[in-house]
C-alpha cells in the first residue's frame, strides 16, 4: 500500500537525474537520459511519485510515462525505486496511470515489456493486461543480442 508520505506529480527537468538513476538501479538495459529529456521535450504525460519532505524534495519512490495516440495511451515507462519492490507501489502507479489515461479519453492501454522481466510480467497480468502479441528481437540484451517484447494491452 502507498505510504501517506509519497506524493505523486508532474516530472520536471530537474527530476531527470534521480529518475535515471533510478531507471538504471532496477533495469539490465534502462533507457537513457536522452530517453528522459526527450519524453519531456516532446510533452508526455509524466509523472514522479517523491517521498514528501519538510524541507526538501525527498527520495524518489517511482514514476511513469505515457504518450496519447488517437484513442490508446501507451505505457513508454514505469518503475518503482528496487527497495520498494513488493509494497504496492507498482499497483498504485497502474491506478494513476488508467487514470490519467482515462481523463484523457483513451479506451486503452498498451505497453511492451520483457519475457525476461518476470517480476513486470506478474504486476501487469495481475492487474489485468492481456498479451495481445509479440515483436520479434525489440529490445537490445546482452552482448549484441536483441530480446522480444511481449505486447499488452488493458482496456479501460
Amino acid at each position: 500500500m502507498m505510504a501517506a508520505s509519497l506524493a505523486l506529480r508532474r516530472m520536471v527537468a530537474a527530476d531527470i537525474d534521480a529518475v535515471h538513476a533510478l531507471e538504471c538501479g532496477v533495469f539490465p538495459h534502462p533507457w537513457s537520459r536522452a530517453n528522459f529529456v526527450d519524453s519531456l521535450a516532446s510533452g508526455y504525460d509524466a509523472w514522479v511519485l517523491r517521498e514528501e519532505g519538510a524541507s526538501e524534495e525527498g527520495a524518489l519512490a517511482g514514476y511513469f510515462l505515457l504518450m496519447y495516440a488517437v484513442d490508446e495511451a501507451h505505457l513508454l515507462d514505469v518503475a518503482v525505486a528496487g527497495e520498494r519492490h513488493g509494497t504496492g507501489l507498482g499497483r498504485f502507479l497502474l491506478d494513476r496511470i488508467a487514470a490519467r489515461a482515462r481523463e484523457q479519453g483513451m479506451g486503452s492501454i498498451l505497453l511492451e515489456v520483457r519475457p525476461s522481466n518476470e517480476r513486470a510480467l506478474h504486476v501487469y497480468r495481475r492487474y489485468g493486461y492481456a498479451e495481445i502479441g509479440r515483436r520479434k528481437g525489440y529490445y537490445p540484451a546482452h552482448e549484441g543480442r536483441r530480446e522480444d517484447a511481449i505486447v499488452m494491452r488493458y482496456a479501460l
